[in-house]
């Protein structure tokens, strides 16, 4: 009996003594190049976005490659140039228009209005800018008709359908001095040919109205999209 217990114990002591062998000779191996730790890159592997030496948005080298790239995407390529000359009672001004087109086909209009006025007449605060219909602009200014908004369900007058108009842009602010500035970006008109370009046979006017635009819908001639127009520009191509 007690031969069998020492042969048995003999035995465990063994086995114990072997897999404690094979834990050592596994994380030997590991230590060795044989399993890959937690983090760790095999010779020519690539992390995830590469390093930023690669091009990619890995950890060393910041945007990269692929960040320029995507800023460039951002900016676009330059197509087209225009500008208008503002003029009002007692006010001057210029807006400056450029079109950028993106690698995806993106049109992107730049809007950039510069106005100076008598603040008895542009009265330091908000005041509606829009695009209109037609390049003309006479005094009142009504020659230059309703908002852009070309289209088979176009709808130009300026409250009613407001602010779904293609040529709504957001308002300026005037300072107590007169002067105010204004850059908007927009994809709803284009300075290049197509269905939503500024240039059509009629062209366009940029109008700055003597009031606040309230950006919400209104009863035909009620003025929530600025009332008076104060000032007009007519679009030329540069």
């Amino acid at each position: 009996m007690l031969r069998r217990t020492l042969a048995a114990l003999l035995i465990v002591f063994a086995a114990a003594a072997y897999s404690v062998a094979r834990v050592d000779f596994g994380q030997g191996s590991a230590s060795k190049g044989g399993a890959q730790k937690p983090g760790q890159q095999k010779p020519g592997q690539q992390g995830q976005g590469g390093s930023g030496s690669q091009g990619g948005h890995g950890q060393h080298g910041g945007q990269g490659a692929h960040g320029e790239h995507a800023a460039h995407m951002m900016k676009g390529r330059e197509t087209m140039r225009a500008r208008a000359d503002i003029r009002g009672e007692k006010i001057t001004g210029e807006a400056e228009f450029v079109e950028t087109e993106s690698e995806g086909g993106q049109k992107v209009l730049h809007v950039t209005v510069r106005v100076k006025g008598d603040p008895s007449v542009l009265k330091p605060g908000l005041h509606g800018v829009h695009l209109h219909q037609t390049g003309v602009c006479e005094p009142p200014f009504t020659s230059a008709g309703g908002h852009f908004d070309p289209g088979p369900a176009a709808n130009n007058d300026p409250d009613a359908n407001h602010p779904y108009h293609m040529g709504d842009l957001p308002n300026i602010r005037v300072g107590a001095d007169g002067s105010g500035m204004l850059h908007a970006v927009t994809t709803r008109a284009t300075l290049s040919d197509g269905p939503l370009t500024l240039f059509d046979a009629d062209g366009s006017a940029i109008i700055i109205h003597a009031n606040e635009d309230k950006m919400i819908t209104g009863a035909p001639k009620s003025g929530v999209s600025g009332g008076p127009r104060a000032a007009c520009g007519v679009l030329k191509k540069m």
